[in-house]
C-alpha cells in the first residue's frame, strides 16, 4: 500500500468537500489534530476509521482508490438514483 496516496486522497477529498483539517476530525468525533496527523505522515487510520473516512465522503473504499473519479459521490448518488 503506497502511504503517500492515502494521505494525498485524503487531503484531495476533503479539499473537494471543501473542509478544514480541523473540521474534519471534529466532524469524524476526534481531536483537532487527527486529520492534520494523518496528512503529515505521523499516522495513518485505522480500518475502522478508514471506513469512517470513506463514509464521511459518501464513497466507498474502492472509489477511495480510483484516482480516475474526479467527483466520486457524484458518481455514488447517480448510481443509487439509478
Amino acid at each position: 500500500m503506497d502511504t503517500q496516496f492515502v494521505r494525498d486522497r485524503i487531503t484531495q477529498l476533503r479539499l473537494k468537500k471543501g473542509v478544514s483539517e480541523y473540521q474534519m476530525s471534529y466532524d469524524l468525533g476526534h481531536s483537532r489534530s487527527y486529520v492534520y496527523n494523518i496528512s503529515s505522515g505521523k499516522s495513518l487510520p485505522p480500518m475502522a476509521e478508514f471506513l469512517q473516512i470513506c463514509n464521511y465522503f459518501d464513497i466507498t473504499p474502492s472509489q477511495f482508490f480510483d484516482e480516475s473519479e474526479e467527483n466520486p459521490a457524484l458518481l455514488q448518488t447517480a448510481i443509487e438514483e439509478l
